[in-house]
């Protein structure tokens, strides 16, 4: 709880917001310029892939150890480490891209030292977002703290939405496809300074609010990872529990989670190369149509996260029932979109669908334990959402490299065979 005289201000609340913004933002507008950067600097495709893959490795393994630093030292400095991270990952990243849309390297180069300079992302980039949860967490009451972390998780979705729009601007003749990677390391910067003027100085005393380990901000990634209060309730029960992993009561929905999971990451990875091969061969106009179709799926996504489910109070049960069958559907629609906006139109179906499945998994679990064990299960959840974005990109696009519509069709069957098991399995689709 916070402390007598430990409030939270709206500036304080503003810049912790923004802190998650410019990441989230960033991180997806790299979504909508890497396959055109890719196909520019003739990188594989499959290279490109790696690229976000080493990256959310690494943030999968740093996380867990950023979230105990925000419970030991200061979350003003936490947060500047991630926020820091960020910003030297995209300025190297935008000089490297910029040298080799120059000429002064090879392709091949270019994607090694690109590989590198997201290293820092994948590495620092994890400690924002624990810092900024235990830093709400340690300034509101208990009945303040869920609306105040509500609010600072709508943080990743505005951004899924804002990164790909704003991408092209920056598209500028001096610095060409390298733009959006310069200006969103400036306005990383920016708010650094920011957080370091505007947020006074810290310590872990001030509050007993805890971070939690996030999953990395790419497409389709759980806002927020494991919540501030499931870590709490862990901490406070003083319960030391066996694997959430393997715990029958939960089992299924961690299976289920990283087979629908690892089937958006697998089949989203490759829709900018799809746009390009289909519809616009490059530049400006591929960047702008890629950007166009992942704001479409954001938008569906939160309209089904922060609208429908809460208008019909959806049980997890067909949350995951709707949401694989409408996955399956906007999937095969993607292979077989005859133009741009049927595409978009399907994307954002998927997209829709994907909205209520992950939701659905996490809530089932969640509700399948006691509230002492919720700890155990944010952090399985977390682990969960974090490992599809490792391998399942790189598969998606080797899959496209034999067929472009290779992955979209075997993605519509894996999600009707997925619906099956959903609807069979009496712990996902519990009867009566």
């Amino acid at each position: 709880m916070a402390q007598p005289g430990q409030t939270l201000a709206r500036t304080e609340m503003a810049l912790v917001f923004a802190a998650l913004l410019v990441a989230a933002a960033g991180n997806t507008a790299l979504h909508s310029i890497l396959p055109v950067i890719g196909r520019t600097l003739e990188i594989p495709d499959l290279g490109v892939a790696l690229i976000f893959s080493l990256s959310a490795l690494l943030w999968t393994v740093t996380a867990p150890f950023w979230a105990r630093q925000s419970d030991l030292r200061g979350r003003r400095l936490l947060m500047g480490i991630g926020v820091l991270g960020f910003a030297a990952s995209m300025l190297l990243s935008a000089l490297v891209v910029l040298a080799g849309m120059r000429g002064l390297i090879s392709g091949l180069v270019t994607l090694g030292l690109f590989m590198l300079t997201r290293t820092l992302f994948g590495i620092f980039g994890a400690a924002t977002n624990p810092a900024a949860q235990a830093y709400v967490a340690s300034r509101t009451s208990a009945g303040e703290r869920t609306s105040a972390l509500a609010i600072l998780s709508s943080a990743f979705g505005l951004g899924t939405i804002l990164g790909p729009a704003l991408a092209p601007f920056f598209i500028l003749p001096v610095v060409d496809l390298a733009g959006p990677m310069f200006a969103f390391a400036a306005i990383a910067l920016g708010v650094y300074v920011a957080l370091w003027r505007g947020l006074p100085d810290d310590s872990p005393a001030l509050g007993s609010g805890r971070g939690a380990a996030a999953t990395v901000p790419d497409i389709g990634a759980a806002p927020t990872g494991a919540s501030v209060m499931a870590a709490e309730a862990a901490s406070a029960s003083g319960i030391r529990l066996p694997p959430a992993f393997r715990d029958p009561r939960i089992k299924p929905f961690l299976v289920y989670g990283f087979l629908v999971g690892s089937l958006q990451a697998a089949t989203f990875q490759a829709i900018g190369f799809l746009i390009i091969d289909r519809i616009a061969f490059g530049g400006l106009e591929a960047a702008q149509l890629i950007g166009i179709t992942l704001m479409a799926g954001a938008g569906a996504t939160l309209l089904a996260q922060w609208g429908i489910i809460r208008i019909l109070a959806m049980s997890p049960a067909q949350l995951m029932r709707w949401g694989t069958a409408l996955a399956s559907v906007g999937t095969a629609g993607i292979a077989l979109a005859p133009g741009f906006y049927q595409l978009v139109l399907a994307f954002a179906v998927a997209s829709l669908g994907y909205g209520f499945a992950r939701p659905g998994f996490t809530a089932g679990a969640s509700l399948a334990v006691t509230r002492a064990e919720q700890g155990g299960v944010a952090g399985a959840v977390t682990s969960v959402n974090g490992a599809c974005f490792i391998l399942a990109p790189a598969a998606g696009i080797a899959l496209y490299g034999v067929n472009r519509e290779l992955p979209y069709l075997l993605g519509a069957a894996a999600l009707g065979l997925l619906l099956a098991w959903v609807l069979w399995d009496r712990t996902l689709s519990p009867r009566g």
